[in-house]
């Protein structure tokens, strides 16, 4: 094998490699010396089969399998005698002539290969025993796991029916037809809808026009849809609803106690209020780690600069710029309703895209150097939580995983990544800072 570097530009590497056809032939005559004992033809005694008629009868065939095999050790070995890591799947292109490589399957031609590829960047990972974070911390107060329990107390509040106007608070059930110009649109009707007024469940201002409104009353409700409304062919349009008021019924009162949390399906109300609290604290939880891990990543983020592979950080910003539009499609919006334009936009995600392959590299490195590893039991435990997601499939799930490695991959890099972000809060500082439930659900303005 001859190797000859032909390109080294920064990151980007391209050899040309030359495996001599005697070298193939070698290897021809070895498999079908093997091969010979194993096929079976008519007018030979098994084994005595002459290699002159094994090498005219699977000759090309047989040597199309050993011309693959060798590509790809071939690859694979130049990049461990080169001591270079791929960033990804090195490109590697044959003759595309189809005299030349017949004379390569009959063993006349040389095989040449051109093998283009990136390199991972060389950098070294620092100590890391100097990163510090806050960590936010938001007690769980008694009124809040009240007033979660209280929401879901409204879901089954009872209603009495009333006489006279109805006011905030009330519920009223009505049928409605909306129109847009004049023309009924789909899934603007219901013969018996229900609507607490104040919910906030219909369109903006909808409410507010029943307000004082009667059994028997009937009206017309004119309304905007909002433009960011889910269904496109509504958003921002003007819209009438031909009313009529079936009945109106006042809350009654809501008690919350015991026998509320046994309708439940529970034994007690402290019973409630304990899975109520510990879902608010698993809430909170979650938000203070996803704050944590935001410092320490913007402090690898400062820690280190280096070239990355062009083709990763291409891939990376165009899988973002495409749900980037695409968003911008769903809402009906252009650049300039986001008060930018297109290039100072693909400017700032093309920001995003280089840190995010810097910091997955970081990342991935400090993993590797620390022998970090994603379990068996892990992985069956992420798939199986994907599987439960569509009751009935979970075998066709697996099988699906099992099929695709790159699908495989998706599950383990985030599994991977919460592991070395676990490894860096054993190194890292942490303090603690009591701080409100506003304060730590507040987005950053820079996510």
């Amino acid at each position: 094998m001859q190797v000859t570097e032909t390109l080294s530009e920064g990151l980007k590497r391209e050899l040309k490699i030359t495996i001599a056809a005697k070298d193939l032939e070698e290897k021809l005559m070895d498999r079908l010396v093997t091969l010979k004992d194993q096929v079976r033809l008519n007018g030979f005694r098994p084994g005595k089969v002459p290699l002159v008629h094994m090498k005219k009868t699977y000759g090309r065939s047989v040597m199309a399998e050993i011309v693959q095999e060798t590509v790809h050790k071939t690859t694979e070995d130049a990049l461990e005698e080169r001591g270079e890591r791929a960033a990804m799947q090195p490109q590697v292109d044959m003759t595309e002539n189809e005299v030349e490589a017949n004379e390569i399957l009959d063993g006349k031609k040389d095989l040449d290969i051109t093998m283009s590829y990136e390199i991972m960047p060389d950098f070294e990972i620092g100590d890391l025993s100097d990163l510090k974070v806050e960590k936010p911390v938001v007690e769980v107060a008694d009124e809040e796991v009240m007033e979660q329990i209280e929401k879901i107390g409204e879901q089954s509040r009872p209603f009495e029916k009333k006489e006279g106007a109805a006011e905030e608070g009330d519920r009223i059930t009505m049928s409605y037809l909306g129109k847009i110009d004049g023309e009924a649109f789909e899934g603007g009707a219901d013969e018996n809808g229900q609507l607490v007024l104040g919910s906030g469940q219909f369109i903006p201002g909808f409410e507010d026009q029943l307000i004082g409104k009667k059994e028997g009353d009937e009206t017309v409700v004119k309304v905007t849809f909002p433009g960011e409304y889910g269904a496109k062919h509504l958003a921002g349009k003007e819209a009438e609803f031909d009313v009529v008021v079936k009945e109106v019924a006042a809350p009654g009162e809501l008690v919350v106690d015991d026998e509320f949390a046994k309708g439940l399906g529970l034994e007690s109300l402290d019973k409630l209020k304990e899975i109520i609290k510990g879902q608010i604290e698993a809430q909170y939880t979650n938000a203070s780690r996803q704050k944590v891990k935001r410092q320490l990543l913007d402090q690898l983020d400062e820690k280190y600069d280096f070239s990355l592979p062009p083709t990763m950080l291409e891939q990376e910003f165009a899988g973002i710029w495409n749900q980037v539009e695409k968003d911008l499609k769903e809402a009906g919006k252009t650049f300039e309703d986001e008060e930018t334009t297109e290039e100072e936009a693909r400017a700032d995600y093309n920001k995003i895209a280089t840190r995010r392959v810097r910091l997955g590299l970081v990342l991935a490195e400090i993993g590797d150097k620390n022998e970090i590893q994603v379990t068996e039991d892990e992985m069956r435990g992420a798939i199986m939580q994907q599987a439960q997601q569509y009751p009935g499939q979970e075998k066709e799930i697996f099988e699906f995983f099992q099929k695709n490695p790159q699908q495989l991959a998706g599950i383990r890099a985030p599994i991977f990544e919460e592991k070395v972000v676990d490894y860096l809060l054993e190194l890292a500082d942490v303090t603690e800072k009591n701080v409100t439930k506003e304060e730590l659900l507040a987005e950053d303005e820079e996510e």
